[in-house]
């Protein structure tokens, strides 16, 4: 394979150590889209969250949970936007209510009600509408509740300790105890989970309505959302707390801001981390279950079939693991729509490359993954995005990562479409090949490591049967009972009891979680 002479920056960078905080910084740049906010968000949020601390006198332990808290309170919220779709249209516009009316107040209940069947024709809303009323405000409810769920997974998944666990799992509790899951109140609440959900609304009011603004809703309700005694602290020491956060590079003050009890990342534990921020992002769609951890294994091989250097190896399966970051900032309205896009919709999608490449840009360890992961929409002929390279401007790694990519789509179902056969991605990837689209070599060293890939297991994990693993593929994929009884052809009663065995024994009851726990141990994408 000839070398491209598009750069993908230094693939040698990753080589050393990597900080935790900046793969988690990052990722929380997606976040933010996915709520309709401005990057940074979540880091201003941190900010403003570290210096309340630093006005409570907490030591070092205690500032290290405030830190990581801060930085993972919402990170579980994409984890359901398929369902959020399916109920609101638009999961992010759903999400953006979160700072305009109080989530247990009547005003952001009314919120909600008119955002259900948004999007779509009358008669449509009016059965969608029906429908909520009769299950679906408890399933929004429960999706709130198994947030911190998903994000307490998370940070189990990056190594860290228990305070930071509990206290993510703490993020939506209230002082008055009518939070989610609601099994805390009041002081019992984890002091950092505290001071994070007070900040993450106080950083809305203020880049909203200035320090007055934060100071009316941290007395508004403080006693009933927030921490009465933080609440005052914060109304008290405004200025100080919430100052220079419009002129600071948030970005290296949150970095230089991490506790002395510093996580570096090195090795096989880049990877890990890596390959844990993958399945979260994956999770957003049924449709993507396990696609990134699928494509960094295909392009991998690829690659070492090329006889890349080791460093190009290793960054182009790290790419691999990242490159679908950005989708966090595209609504599912968009990603699960089982028919044609408009051109408003394509111009979504056609930025979600863009978006990854500005999430890793800021860290000089994983922009060199963002440089590679920015161009595996591109194509040789110029037909591609969100650059429209051509030729020698796109990267071997990138060519590599962009004929793995296509490979395993078209193997995994979308919503307008099921999956398809491995001759049919076969077909297809040499068809592009033909039409001057994906490069020869790239595309046959990705079929070359797809036809020698090892099954995997038919036995399944926490002894799942085979019939069960193949029903948790599908509930995973977003099937309903009566549709999993469709495709096996079994009866909706037979596939209803499936599911609870299922979730009996892995130990959760959410099709998240669930969607989860089948990536982690090898079962999706399906062979």
């Amino acid at each position: 394979m000839g070398r491209a002479a598009g750069s993908a920056g230094d693939p040698a960078a990753l080589r050393g150590e990597v900080r935790l905080a900046e793969l988690v910084a990052a990722l929380s740049l997606g976040v933010d889209l996915g709520f309709d906010q401005p990057m940074e968000h979540v880091l201003r949020q941190c900010v403003i969250s570290l210096r309340l601390a630093d006005r409570l006198a907490l030591d070092d332990r205690e500032r290290s949970v405030v830190y990581y808290s801060a930085l993972l309170v919402n990170v579980g919220c994409h984890s359901d936007a398929h369902e959020q779709a399916k109920w609101f249209g638009d999961d992010i516009a759903l999400k953006a209510t979160k700072y305009t009316h109080q989530m247990r107040g009547l005003a952001g209940a009314a919120a909600t009600v008119r955002l259900v069947g948004a999007g779509n024709p009358p008669l449509h809303r009016l059965r969608v509408g029906l429908e909520f009323a009769v299950r679906g405000h408890r399933e929004l409810d429960q999706m709130v509740e198994k947030h911190s769920e998903i994000a307490r997974s998370f940070a189990v998944q990056l190594g860290l300790d228990g305070d930071v666990q509990v206290a993510v799992g703490s993020a939506y509790e209230r002082w008055d105890g009518k939070g989610w899951p609601g099994m805390l109140a009041g002081a019992e609440i984890p002091v950092a989970s505290r001071i994070t959900q007070l900040c993450e609304y106080v950083e809305v009011a203020h880049r909203v309505g200035g320090v007055a603004a934060a100071v009316a809703l941290a007395t508004d309700r403080a006693g009933t959302q927030f921490d009465p005694g933080l609440a005052d602290t914060l109304a008290t020491c405004a200025d100080e707390l919430l100052a220079d956060l419009d002129t600071a590079r948030t970005w290296r003050t949150v970095i230089d801001a991490e506790p002395a009890l510093q996580h570096r990342l090195t090795g096989e534990g880049i990877d890990r981390a890596l390959l844990a921020v993958a399945d979260f992002v994956d999770l957003k769609s049924p449709y993507t279950a396990g696609h990134a951890r699928a494509v960094a294994e295909l392009a991998e091989g690829a690659a070492t079939r090329l006889a890349l250097p080791a460093d190009e190896v290793s960054a182009v399966r790290r790419a691999a693991l990242v490159h679908g970051m950005g989708r966090l900032g595209v609504s599912n309205a968009i990603w699960d729509k089982p028919g044609p896009l408009g051109a408003g919709e394509w111009e979504r999608v056609r930025l979600h490359p863009y978006l990854t490449e500005r999430m890793l840009s800021q860290s000089p360890t994983l922009a060199p993954l963002g440089r590679i992961a920015v161009q595996y929409r591109e194509r040789l002929d110029g037909s591609g995005y969100p650059r429209g390279l051509s030729g020698a401007e796109i990267s071997t790694p990138a060519r590599v990562l962009a004929a793995a990519d296509v490979y395993q789509s078209i193997r995994e179902p979308r919503p307008h479409r099921p999956a398809g056969s491995a001759q049919t991605a076969a077909s297809e990837l040499r068809g592009d090949v033909r039409a001057g689209r994906l490069d020869a070599d790239a595309v046959e060293s990705v079929l070359a490591a797809a036809g020698h890939r090892t099954p995997r297991r038919r036995e399944g994990p926490a002894g799942l049967t085979a019939r069960e693993v193949e029903v948790l593929r599908l509930l995973a994929r977003g099937l309903s009972s009566r549709q999993i009884a469709a495709e096996l052809v079994i009866t909706t009663k037979t596939a209803r009891n499936h599911t609870e065995h299922i979730f009996a024994k892995i130990g959760t009851s959410s099709r998240a979680a669930a969607c989860l726990f089948a990536m982690r141990h090898g079962l999706l994408p399906a062979d």
